[in-house]
């Protein structure tokens, strides 16, 4: 059997099995969630098992660290998939929502309702809890899911699926709703990517590479997740003491991923401040910094390691202990320099001048800002969707953390008493 026609039947299959979900209601399919978190449970030393394999082998084949991080599977990453299932089983019934509602002249009443998009392919990178994430949106937002995990990933994404299909057997909700594509041929990922017609939408989500080579080849509608080139600006009206802590948090808390800041802009009328006492925590967090030449000149004189940055450099999403600093003029500047070299993902200002943060916002052309905060929040079980299936970076359907509602698409229902057109 071709790759073509494995991914096709697997669609088909899956496509069938979604009827026991369409027609599910709100508290079938909250119950399934609830069955999946506790299969979770009891099934985590297996799930660490088959980890424990995938790690040991990648390590072995020069996995980077960052990648390794993302693949590492562990009691704490166990416990909060398993609280991002229950936060999504609670969350409200995205299906069946009314969009839009009105009465037309001729007596016609129109609704528009939130429906399923029907098979929903994952292409996805390293990251293991992303099936369970991925899924859970899916399954409770009545779409079946055609989950293709890289082989990085292999056996992990294997048992995962098999635990989620051992919860569904328990409910009304057919298990084959969940489909797992083989990972160990590139191809199957070509496949999903041509299966117009069997597929409905495909969603990416890893690597820079991979992103584009889902948007260049798919036939299939995609979902542009993107690269988190993402910035902290420190404004010339900052409360320095809230800013550092959010500097680092933003470059240290989790580096690997996709909101973690990769630059740091200092307006100019506070850098002879600000400048030493950042670069001295950062160094101190052991961050590998790349700087302008104002931002150089500070750290050799404390005798701070650190190397000019290039145009390379503020362009790149690191994902390791790595950032770069430099000095802007003003909040129009830092805009320049986030336009410039940024990804449309998480911007960040440090200020206490609202006017200021105003204009930020304004300019920023970005899938969320921050303001006062850390780039770490752009995240769907931060800001209240249970959990993510990723975040968004283009300006179409859906922006920033893509949760429950944004996998609906919409149907719009017309009600007459025999009216016809003239």
């Amino acid at each position: 059997m071709s790759n073509d026609q494995l991914v096709a039947e697997l669609a088909e299959t899956a496509r069938r099995a979604a009827q026991t979900l369409r027609a599910s209601s709100y508290e079938v399919r909250k119950k399934a969630l609830l069955a999946i978190a506790s299969e979770l449970d009891a099934s985590r030393s297996e799930i660490l098992a088959a980890n424990i394999e995938d790690v040991t082998r990648e390590r072995a084949a020069g996995l980077s660290e960052s990648l390794l991080d993302r693949l590492l599977l562990n009691d704490s990453r166990i416990d909060g998939i398993i609280g991002g299932t229950k936060k999504v089983a609670a969350l409200p019934d995205p299906l069946g929502r009314v969009i839009n509602s009105r009465s037309l002249e001729n007596g016609l009443e129109l609704t528009q309702l939130a429906v399923p998009f029907g098979v929903v392919g994952m292409i996805y990178e390293a990251r293991p809890n992303v099936t369970v994430d991925a899924a859970v949106i899916l399954l409770m937002s009545g779409n079946a899911a055609l989950m293709r995990g890289s082989s990085t990933a292999k056996k992990s994404n294997e048992v995962l699926v098999k635990v989620i299909k051992q919860a569904l057997t328990k409910s009304e909700i057919s298990p084959e709703v969940i489909q797992l594509i083989p990972s160990d041929d590139r191809d199957t990922v070509r496949a999903l990517l041509h299966a117009r017609g069997k597929v409905d939408l495909v969603i990416p989500r890893g690597s820079a590479a991979l992103i584009r080579t889902v948007v260049d080849e798919a036939l299939v509608p995609t979902i542009e997740t993107g690269a988190g080139v993402c910035h902290v600006f420190v404004d010339k009206d900052a409360n320095l003491e809230k800013a550092l802590p959010i500097v680092i948090n933003a470059k240290t808390h989790r580096p690997s991923v996709c909101n973690a800041a990769e630059t740091l802009l200092v307006h100019e009328d506070i850098a002879d401040k600000f400048l030493p006492i950042a670069l001295k925590a950062l160094s101190g967090a052991k961050v590998k910094l790349h700087c302008d030449l104002r931002t150089l000149k500070v750290a050799e004189s404390l005798g701070i390691g650190a190397s000019i940055a290039d145009e390379r450099d503020w362009s790149t999403e690191y994902g390791t202990l790595e950032m770069n600093v430099g000095v802007v003029s003003d909040v129009d500047g830092a805009m320049n320099h986030i336009n410039k070299y940024g990804t449309q993902h998480t911007e960040a200002i440090v200020t206490e001048n609202e006017a200021t943060a105003n204009r930020f916002i304004a300019l920023s052309d970005c899938a969320a800002v921050m303001v006062n905060a850390s780039t770490r929040f752009t995240d769907g079980e931060e800001m209240g969707f249970g959990a993510e299936i990723g975040i968004s970076n283009q300006k179409l359907h859906a922006r920033g953390p893509m949760g429950l509602d944004q996998m609906t698409t919409t149907t719009w229902v017309v009600r007459g008493s025999g009216q016809i057109r003239k």
